[in-house]
């Protein structure tokens, strides 16, 4: 055999290949083809997508409830510190609670409860919303703000939130732990 013949081949190959191909491959660039259905992926990981949240007052859908502050602050007695402990690991990656320990790309939270906003020396980071907020951290203050941090004071740069208010009352008993005089339970 020649190399003429084993080109011929060759070609005959290709050509054969690129007619099966070529029209699965001009349906998926068109958008037509298995592989433009996000419903049914081929193969891999299936992203999670949010389902569209019904309006308010829309009918039929019930309109979400508005958090309560109150309601943390009332699970405060019952809270459990171990589950504020293992809570707050997700906090540790930007802030510290060592009392000696400098602030990190969050303020340390070592006497945070009673804390003026926005007023630890050693953070510079602050948002101006919380600069301007004024007053001292409470409880019904942290809950609201670890609820929702860009709901509560919009210009924050936290973005990590607490949303179930149980694990929220063991988060902020364990905060009030960091303190050489721990601030009274409401």
């Amino acid at each position: 055999m020649d190399s003429f013949e084993l080109t011929k081949i060759s070609g005959a190959v290709l050509s054969a290949m690129l007619l099966m191909f070529a029209p699965k491959t001009l349906a998926d660039l068109k958008g037509e083809g298995h592989g433009a259905s996000h419903e049914k992926p081929l193969a891999g990981y299936v992203l999670p997508v949010a389902a569209a949240k019904p309006e308010a007052g829309a009918a039929g859908a019930p309109a979400a409830a508005a958090f309560d502050p109150a309601a943390v602050t009332k699970l405060l007695a019952a809270a459990k510190l171990e589950n504020g402990e293992a809570t707050f690991k997700r906090c540790s990656a930007c802030h510290a609670v060592d009392k000696s320990a400098k602030s990190g790309t969050g303020p340390n939270l070592w006497g945070l409860v009673g804390r003026k906003m926005g007023s630890r020396a050693d953070f510079a980071g602050y948002s101006e919303a919380i600069k301007a907020k004024g007053g001292e951290w409470t409880y019904a203050d942290l809950a609201a703000f670890l609820h929702n941090p860009k709901g509560w004071m919009p210009g924050t740069k936290m973005a990590v939130a607490v949303t179930d208010d149980a694990e929220l009352a063991d988060l902020l008993a364990y905060l009030r732990t960091l303190s050489d005089a721990p601030v009274a339970l409401p």
